[in-house]
């Protein structure tokens, strides 16, 4: 299956076995929660180390560079480029915004048909030109009133050269932006990689125990989402057979035209309904022959779950990681 073994993101990696792939897969669901989650309302220290820490784990868990290099790389590329942009673009604090109506219709209603007239404007005042007001204010040349010095060294605007204007809010924003994307894209990705589906499917269900409480169907669920993660391998097989029996068979499209074209696709669509159908087919017949009634009653243990030390370890670190987000990583603009 070419077409699924090219896909960057979502795959298994069966070997070699890291300390990643050890671990408990519920611990692994409470640390990606955990990912997911710590970025919001969290300050951009908190983010970037978020983004260093991943980076760290993919690096200790010695996983292969031809797997994190073509996983991670478009990632990267993707995020600085979200960043640049994102920094020069306007702030949009400069924008104001004017009501369409008054603040109070009734008194503005009721104001009289004629204006008071305005108070004469002193003798220095003069609408065509920039002047001091007194001549007692310190002017550095003709019509230029000096710069009055600064308590602190901080500037808003950082960069200010020609069309590019990079300010403090750009900046804060394009920083936020771009590490929430690589932190919720890439753990997803990493937890993907190192858990199994079955793990997946076995640690859903034991989060979602406390459930059958309400006469929810727990074990129903998690084996709809069993069967659905292993039927996604053969629906990209039948596409990638359909479409390798197309090209074989060297269609001329720009001859057929676009309506010919398009009633090829529609017969090449049926075709992958019904092939999918007829393995959806087969699953069912598999599964009956084996003597499945319902998940209950016969239901197959796809993973036992043995808490170890290391798995023990990996939960107090977790409770030390959210003390240190509620610590230090806050953020008090907020």
């Amino acid at each position: 299956m070419d077409l699924l073994r090219s896909l960057p993101l979502g795959l298994y990696l069966e070997q070699p076995i890291t300390w990643l792939h050890r671990l408990d897969p519920g611990v692994k669901l409470a640390w990606l929660l955990t990912f997911l989650a710590t970025p919001l309302l969290a300050n951009p220290f908190w983010r970037v180390l978020l983004v260093g820490l991943l980076i760290g784990i993919t690096l200790t868990a010695m996983i292969p560079l031809r797997v994190w290099q073509q996983q991670m790389g478009w990632l990267l590329t993707l995020t600085v480029m979200v960043f640049a942009l994102t920094t020069v673009l306007p702030d949009g604090l400069r924008t104001r915004h004017q009501p369409r109506l008054p603040a109070d219709e009734l008194s503005f209603a009721q104001q009289p048909a004629t204006l008071p007239q305005q108070p004469p404007q002193p003798s220095w005042f003069n609408p065509f030109t920039w002047q001091p007001r007194s001549s007692s204010s310190p002017t550095v040349g003709q019509g230029q009133v000096a710069p009055l010095p600064q308590p602190t060294d901080y500037r808003y605007v950082l960069v200010d050269q020609g069309p590019i204007r990079i300010t403090q809010r750009s900046l804060d924003v394009a920083l936020r932006f771009s590490t929430l994307l690589f932190t919720l894209i890439y753990s997803t990705n990493l937890f993907l990689l190192t858990t199994a589906p079955e793990e997946i499917t076995a640690a859903i269900e034991t989060w979602m125990g406390p459930l059958r409480r309400f006469n929810i169907p727990v074990t129903e669920i998690a084996l709809t989402l069993t069967l659905s993660l292993r039927f996604i391998p053969l629906v990209l097989e039948e596409i990638q057979n359909l479409m390798r029996s197309v090209r074989t068979r060297a269609i001329n499209w720009q001859k057929l035209g676009m309506r010919r074209s398009a009633q090829i696709w529609l017969i090449v669509a049926e075709r992958l309904l019904e092939n999918l159908l007829l393995r959806a087919e087969q699953i069912a017949s598999a599964m009956k022959v084996r003597g499945f009634t319902s998940p209950d009653r016969h239901r197959v243990q796809w993973y036992q779950f043995r808490f170890k030390v290391k798995d023990w370890f990996a939960l107090v670190c977790l409770v030390g990681f959210w003390m240190a987000r509620f610590m230090w990583g806050n953020d008090v603009s907020l």
